[in-house]
């Protein structure tokens, strides 16, 4: 694989598993130093160090809490000082408590958006300053069509993955006079562990509301991110890019 990134450092939120991981490898292949976090699983995320390192990679896991700005300040500190700097920030760290709203309590609308929003924005500001000082860098937020086009019982997701998509607008605008640019992606129904407890039927369901027929892949949400992590993607930024199978094409 052409090595692209090769050198580059990259701070990943929500690696350990999914669509994260996935990411944190594409990225690896490429050349790229990884740095990652993750809050619950220290199996998965020593796992996914080594196999970084057998590909190669410098890597390394942080087990941090991306709604505690301070921790995170202190995670990309940390990640400046091993590494000698940040070149990507992939914000994917996410979480679902899907429910009608009028069974929704504040819990599960706070710690969504606590951690899906807020989140992206800990780890963007704690690393803001340093690609503004160095005049160059990409972020890359990860958003939802469940931002774009609203899905039944998500209210609280949806809220938050739009929200990602209007900060990504935003922080485009402001950082593109520094040679900084700010993307998001928006992935449909991916094959990961957010969706292992539908049921067979549902998972019918959503397939039958997919142009393409299947769900999607992780690995190929990672490559997209791939793309717009190095410099065919220069003339890029401000963009949210939709991969769905074409659900949200109607």
């Amino acid at each position: 694989m052409n090595q692209f990134l090769h050198n580059k450092t990259v701070i990943i939120s929500g690696a350990s598993r999914g669509i994260g991981r996935a990411i944190a490898k594409e990225l690896a292949a490429a050349g790229a130093n990884i740095s990652f976090n993750y809050l619950t699983s220290d199996q998965d995320s020593d796992d996914l160090a080594n196999e970084l390192k057998a590909m190669g990679a410098k890597a390394k896991a942080f087990k941090v809490d991306v709604r505690d700005f301070k921790a995170v300040k202190s995670w990309v500190d940390e990640t400046k000082e091993l590494y000698g700097g940040i070149d990507v920030v992939v914000n994917n760290a996410g979480i679902i408590k899907d429910k009608a709203l009028a069974l929704m309590d504040t819990d599960d609308w706070h710690s969504v958006i606590n951690t899906n929003l807020n989140g992206t924005f800990n780890l963007t500001r704690a690393a803001i300053i340093s690609l503004i000082k160095q005049k160059s860098g990409v972020i890359i937020n990860v958003s939802s069509i469940s931002g774009m086009i609203g899905i039944s019982r998500q209210s609280n997701y949806s809220a938050s993955k739009a929200g990602i998509i209007g900060f990504t607008r935003s922080l485009a605008r402001e950082v593109g006079p520094y040679n900084v640019r700010v993307n998001a992606v928006a992935p449909g129904f991916i094959e990961t562990e957010m969706l292992k407890d539908l049921t067979d039927e549902y998972r019918e369901q959503m397939i039958k509301q997919i142009p393409l027929s299947r769900l999607g892949k992780a690995g190929e949400v990672a490559k997209l991110v791939a793309f717009l992590s190095g410099k065919d993607a220069g003339y890029i930024t401000g963009q949210t890019f939709v991969i769905d199978g074409g659900m949200s094409s109607a």
